[in-house]
């Protein structure tokens, strides 16, 4: 980045300098270019003053030495355009001039001026020509460089200038460059620093972005350590009991009676272990939100009376009061997933409700918007641990989670569902006095 900052600062002055050498060499040209027919009007009206190129006198030899002026050509041309007299060539092996736009000027408007380029030599000749009373043309010439010429002449200098310009430059846009870079160089260092702000206003969302998508990063990443450290403890323990159990057996160190509990209890933790890889393939299937679902408009409350016959069972195991209520109401969303949120967050309001509690669900239109609402009078969840529950494996009660076969993951689930029908997930709850969460599509 610093390399193209200074070339570009490098390139930026170079092409500035030719730019304004180039403007500079045109109106320096303009400029002399006037100069010149100012300068030849003059000389024009002094050799007229002085009545030198007159009639009469066609034959005369005119004195040079009478006209001390360096690099001037004079010539005297008749009303008919035949050359009088020229102080460079002899007037009898001249052209007639009356065709010349300079003599057609100065015949028809008194004056006349003309430039005329000469492409070989790389210079150009300027002429002024002036009307006499007698009706004949005094004309005068000079060569001078044309525009190439004099930008030629310059270019050696135009060159140096580059050359000191461009050292210039190279000493100023390391400078520039490293003034410029530092505080975004500073930024990049301190990336976790929440409270410093940019250097640079315009680069304040940008910082904000940056630091923003580099927490997400960071809370991705322990969230992935987190998981996989979590993954392997839930699997290790019911490894670990059914290994423990069937080694016991296997060694013939434990009674008939034993053995039973201890077949009861390998399955179990069998069971544990089959619900907690359904529940991570589960999860994992539903982290991958591009994956081809099929989403239909159904009735909500029609499908919670579905669930509620298999729920109604689950409830009378735990020794749970369960009731539903509503009334129809049209969501769009997949019907399987639906039901798994169902399921989701009525057997975890009977899991973690006291005996002989009540768990109360209703399906049905709230305010113009379909609304899934699951109420307990179960154990409820302390206000600093509400916004933890939807983790993976996070659980308000480790030990009860284990009693009652708990993966520590339904919830997660819950909210991935939630994400894929774009609702929202809102939660109240009490210590003893009970949970209620509700689902707003």
């Amino acid at each position: 980045m610093k390399q193209k900052i200074n070339l570009r600062l490098i390139g930026t002055a170079v092409i500035a300098v030719l730019a304004t050498a180039v403007g500079i060499t045109f109106i320096y040209y303009g400029l002399f270019k006037k100069q010149v027919q100012e300068d030849l009007r003059i000389n024009a009206e002094i050799l007229v003053d002085t009545g030198a190129f007159s009639t009469g006198v066609e034959s005369k030899i005119i004195n040079e030495s009478e006209f001390p002026i360096e690099n001037l050509r004079m010539t005297w041309i008749g009303a008919d355009g035949t050359v009088l007299y020229d102080n460079d060539n002899n007037p009898q092996d001249m052209q007639n001039h009356f065709d010349r736009p300079e003599v057609q000027n100065a015949l028809a408007n008194g004056s006349g001026e003309c430039i005329r380029k000469s492409d070989t030599m790389n210079m150009s000749t300027f002429y002024y020509a002036l009307k006499q009373k007698d009706g004949s043309v005094i004309r005068v010439s000079r060569d001078a460089g044309n525009i190439i010429n004099v930008f030629v002449k310059v270019f050696p200098t135009i060159l140096l200038i580059i050359a000191v310009i461009i050292a210039m430059c190279i000493i100023i846009s390391h400078f520039l460059t490293r003034t410029l870079l530092e505080p975004i160089e500073n930024m990049a260092k301190n990336i976790e620093d929440t409270q410093g702000r940019p250097v640079y206003k315009e680069l304040e969302p940008f910082a904000e972005k940056i630091r923003l998508q580099h927490e997400n990063i960071l809370a991705a990443a322990r969230s992935r350590q987190d998981f996989t450290a979590n993954v392997s403890h839930e699997l290790k323990t019911p490894l670990t009991a059914i290994s423990g159990y069937a080694e016991l057996i296997e060694n013939e160190m434990v009674s008939h009676e034993q053995e039973i509990h201890f077949a009861h209890e390998i399955k179990k933790n069998s069971e544990r272990l089959l619900c907690l890889i359904n529940d991570i393939i589960r999860l994992s299937e539903l982290d991958h939100k591009e994956m081809p679902r099929k989403y239909e408009n159904f009735d909500l409350y029609e499908l919670l009376k579905d669930c509620s016959e298999s729920l109604k069972v689950s409830a009378v195991k735990q020794n749970i009061m369960f009731s539903y209520s509503g009334g129809p109401c049209t969501i769009r969303g997949n019907k399987d997933m639906i039901r798994e949120l169902i399921d989701n967050l009525v057997q975890n309001a009977i899991r973690y409700n006291k005996e002989g509690g009540h768990v109360e669900v209703f399906a049905g239109p709230v305010d113009g918007k379909p609304q899934l609402k699951v109420k307990d009078n179960g154990i409820g969840i302390p206000k600093d641990q509400q916004e933890r529950i939807f983790e993976r494996f996070y659980r308000v009660d480790k030990s009860r989670s284990k009693e009652t076969g708990g993966t520590g993951l339904g919830l997660a689930i819950v909210k991935h569902i939630v994400e894929l029908h774009d609702a929202r997930i809102y939660i109240e709850s009490e210590v003893d006095k009970g949970t209620e969460i509700w689902v707003e599509f």
